[in-house]
């Protein structure tokens, strides 16, 4: 959740009071049609967050990771390396690993038909290979995914896009961000979460973009940090929140033993010992540093109402008794404002059906909300428009602005 002190809105905008405070048109959140442009233009052509590397720690370990009709394997090889491939056998298109994680000790294994893939992803061999054409074990193996390590998180990106690589896009925060050693943290339990809202996947980062409703929508956050936050609007694709604990205990109970029990941690700088910190990735992603953990979240569209949500957390490896205490807490804190969120995002996305919703009107501190809008117009100029184009033209016409 991002909010912009008027100071920074100044430092971006010699004029912010005069700023369009208008956020994209209804139709927009409910359009079928642009629902599936989205997919391609911001989904398999961004970058993704799809495990950590403690996720797959020893060779044959593998993690798999659905979005947009894509489908992904993560696996360290016999070499230690990892990889990333479709999960897609070569033959008839079938997953080749169902499950979201496990290992693969020599191959893998088609469940369709037998065909086996090494860990590097080359063909090792198919069923009945007298009825086939001959095959090449690299042509004919597992296609390859783009992907990059920081951090400790594998991102990958299915199609080629405008977004540099992921060392590049997060520079700015790479000095900052190394103070935690992120790379060597492990998964906090059984690790991933999921679930399904039925809401556009806008409406989530519309929420989440934004902390002008945390004093009245979330009381733990509200007693954390209070007003102790500070944002930077989305930048190059990427923006930064920080919030720093207030010095009073607070009344909420997972709030002030939070705040007791939290120990320091050796290698974090003074001004990161007592704070949350929130770097937020365009589209739709959000990596969250807390002493305690790291964590990552994201959502993606299933329809134009429908949007899976999904993160994981990871802990130090050699979390202490107290540590453990404040993940906890932290964690406890973390879903309470999930929850709020959620029927916030409900309420406000199911009134862009109504026929009473003429648009928004956004604060100040609502400015990031409005970088983000923004950019959403500049990759599907389509968004400019006030009302949706005739019935399957959303393309067409989206494909027409670009050349203007």
């Amino acid at each position: 959740m991002n909010t912009i002190p008027a100071g920074d809105l100044k430092s971006e905008e010699s004029s912010y009071q005069d700023w369009d405070r208008g956020g994209l048109p209804g139709w927009t959140y409910h359009n079928e049609e642009l629902t599936e442009l989205e997919k391609e233009v911001l989904f398999r052509r961004h970058w993704q967050v799809a495990c950590h590397v403690s996720d797959i720690p020893e060779s044959g370990d593998y993690v798999t990771f659905d979005i947009v009709g894509e489908r992904a394997v993560l696996m360290r090889g016999k070499d230690g390396q990892i990889r990333a491939f479709h999960n897609l056998c070569r033959h008839r298109g079938s997953r080749v690993l169902c499950e979201s994680k496990g290992n693969c000790k020599r191959a893998i294994v088609c469940p369709f038909h037998g065909w086996s893939y090494g860990l590097d992803g080359a063909l090792l061999g198919a069923a009945s290979p007298e009825t086939l054409p001959k095959l090449d074990s690299i042509e004919h193996g597992l296609k390859p995914i783009e992907f990059e390590v920081w951090m400790g998180f594998v991102f990958v990106r299915f199609l080629p896009g405008d977004q540099p690589p992921v060392a590049e896009l997060l520079a700015r925060h790479a000095e900052e961000i190394a103070h935690y050693r992120s790379e060597t943290m492990v998964p906090a339990g059984s690790n991933y979460w999921s679930h399904d809202m039925d809401v556009n996947w806008k409406s989530v980062r519309d929420v989440d973009n934004e902390g002008y409703h945390v004093r009245m929508a979330h009381p733990e956050l509200q007693e954390l940090y209070g007003g102790n936050y500070s944002d930077e609007p989305l930048i190059n694709g990427s923006c930064r929140s920080y919030a720093e604990f207030t010095d009073t205990p607070g009344k909420i109970w997972s709030v002030q033993k939070y705040k007791k029990i939290l120990p320091k941690v050796a290698h974090l700088p003074e001004g990161n010992q007592r704070a949350w910190l929130y770097i937020g990735i365009y589209p739709n992603m959000v990596l969250s540093f807390y002493p305690c953990t790291v964590s990552f979240y994201q959502e993606h569209p299933i329809s134009a109402g429908r949007t899976h949500q999904r993160g994981a957390i990871y802990r130090h490896a050699d979390e202490s008794r107290g540590m453990r205490l404040a993940r906890y807490l932290s964690t406890r804190i973390d879903n309470e404002t999930t929850d709020e969120d959620t029927q916030l995002i409900e309420w406000s996305c199911e009134a862009m059906n109504s026929s009473a919703f003429d648009g928004i009107v956004l604060s100040d501190l609502e400015y990031n909300v409005r970088c983000y809008h923004d950019a959403f117009r500049r990759d599907l100029p389509v968004m400019n428009l006030d009302q949706p184009p005739a019935l399957n033209t959303v393309k067409a016409v989206n494909a027409q602005m670009r050349e203007i």
